[in-house]
């Protein structure tokens, strides 16, 4: 098992999450407060890791999507981002 270090930006956007339900991008924006592109490449870079998943699957969401589309956390790594969370 790997420990996971985020980023301030990436740990915002995961408690924005959560571990329990999807959450629109429009919803996150609203959460973190964070310009929409800083959102989008945030949520790109927390996808290209694993971390993070969009419904429906996208490899990397563009700006136009981010909005409607909905992200998750990856199942396969709650325990871990749960650790990571919590050491910051």
């Amino acid at each position: 098992m790997r420990q996971i270090k985020l980023t301030g930006r990436e740990a915002s956007v995961v408690r924005a999450i959560g571990f329990a339900e999807s959450m629109l991008g429009a919803e996150i924006q609203d959460h973190v407060r964070m310009e929409v592109e800083d959102v989008t490449d945030t949520l790109n870079s927390l996808m290209a890791a694993g971390f993070v998943e969009s419904v429906p699957y996208y490899e990397q969401v563009q700006l136009a999507e981010m909005p409607v589309t909905a992200f998750e956390v990856n199942p396969g790594y709650v325990h871990e981002l749960r650790q990571a969370l919590s050491r910051r």
